[in-house]
């Protein structure tokens, strides 16, 4: 990543940042970009575990998430830093364009996913994006959503036709039906930002404001996340049931 002078710094109050990645040439550069920008680097991990345990004891106002880690990957740090601190923001960064990943990160509670071959310049753009409540995501990726939530849609229509056949449908099979589905707006925008229009330039086709197509975003990416709390603590459960826990405060 390279940076570029002509890019603001950071809001006054810095943003507090903890780096989880195992690459220290990878970490070293991000630390010396962010602080360029004004933000402020709290502290750097090279491993899930740390970054789970340095999470809930600096509280930073983002982590910055590799996926590929040892000890615990950045999944797995992911969903135990969201149980503890579902407000906490975090970002993957990493090389991984896989469909898997990408929304194994956005159901577990990530806010935006960038990879790194994302140039510096467009890197601190998306950062400071966030700080507007812009979920980050590397172009190609808005494409990635829409096929998600057409797969979304289509399996739980499978499971309520089934439910049907067999005389064991039920009120919430609908609504799992329901909860998948765009509304037409949200498919005209997430369209657009699939096609690689900027925010402003989806607004101007759909004679809309830059601020409520980045509306129109966020709730998206709230339809994609888990639909409450329950099931990332259900599977924090699970780990500490299985003795992986006990690194957690």
């Amino acid at each position: 990543m390279t940076d570029s002078p002509h890019l603001p710094v950071s809001q006054l109050v810095p943003t507090r940042v903890l780096i989880a990645d195992d690459h220290p040439m990878m970490v070293d550069g991000l630390r010396y970009l962010l602080e360029t920008y004004g933000f402020e680097v709290v502290g750097t991990v090279g491993d899930g575990q740390a970054a789970v345990s340095e999470a809930l004891r600096l509280e930073p106002d983002l982590v910055l998430m590799d996926i590929t880690m040892p000890v615990c990957n950045g999944l797995d740090a992911t969903r135990l830093i969201k149980a503890q601190r579902p407000d906490m923001k975090i970002v993957m960064l990493t090389t991984s364009a896989e469909y898997e990943d990408l929304f194994e990160a956005i159901k577990s509670g990530a806010t935006g996913y960038l990879l790194k071959v994302t140039t510096g310049p467009a890197f601190i753009e998306a950062l400071h994006g966030l700080e507007q409540g812009i979920p980050p995501f590397s172009p190609g990726l808005a494409e990635l959503l829409l096929r998600e939530f057409a797969r979304l849609s289509e399996s739980a229509g499978k499971e309520q036709v089934e439910a049907q056949r067999e005389g064991t449908m039920q009120g919430e099979s609908q609504g799992d039906v329901e909860k998948f589905k765009l509304t037409d707006r949200q498919t005209e925008v997430l369209r657009l930002v699939a096609a690689g229009l900027t925010y402003r330039q989806a607004g101007e086709k759909l004679c809309l404001s830059e601020a409520t197509v980045r509306y129109h975003m966020i709730e998206i990416m709230h339809l994609l996340h888990l639909e409450n709390r329950n099931q990332v603590i259900a599977y924090a459960g699970e780990l500490r049931s299985a003795g992986k826990l006990g690194f957690i405060p």
